[in-house]
């Protein structure tokens, strides 16, 4: 079974694989493309990432697998990451994860049961001048404490 990939992402997959020298090397670019589509990387997504690069579906897997952006399962509308490393914790996101979860009724690596809201914990999102950090969606929101938060869930709702 073929996920339901628009004929307008499948073009610019197209378009984009075109700029590699080799095909394959364009994973990681498709599989985010795919992700934003779907929402999700599925099984059936991943086999066809595998089939349009001429590469095994384990390889896509291994992909999937390993980058903390990418989900097997689907996500809220709203995906809410909490950097958890070293210069975070320190900083207290711990408790920014505590109020998050009280905040959205869920804990980290829950979706809500109205689908808008998914937590995660990431070992580092690669802002460690602006500790704690916090990732939603595609956005990234730095010095993030309790009220920022609030802020940045009453925005989303606008």
């Amino acid at each position: 079974m073929s996920p339901e990939i628009s004929n307008s992402v499948q073009k610019k997959i197209k378009e984009l694989i075109s700029r590699y020298p080799k095909k394959q090397a364009a994973i990681l670019p498709v599989i985010h493309l795919v992700q934003r589509e779907l929402g999700h990387i599925s099984e059936d997504s991943e086999q066809w990432v595998a089939d349009l690069l001429e590469i095994s579906p384990v390889r896509v897997r291994e992909v999937v697998t390993f980058y903390s952006m990418l989900s097997q399962k689907p996500l809220g509308k709203y995906h809410i990451q909490v950097c958890t490393n070293l210069s975070c914790s320190i900083l207290g996101a711990e408790k920014l994860i505590e109020h998050l979860s009280h905040k959205l009724g869920i804990k980290p690596g829950e979706t809500s049961e109205d689908g808008k809201f998914t937590l995660t914990t990431v070992e580092c999102l690669g802002a460690c001048e602006q500790a704690p950090n916090i990732m939603v969606n595609y956005d990234y929101y730095g010095h993030v404490d309790k009220e920022k938060v609030d802020q940045i869930l009453s925005e989303l709702d606008e």
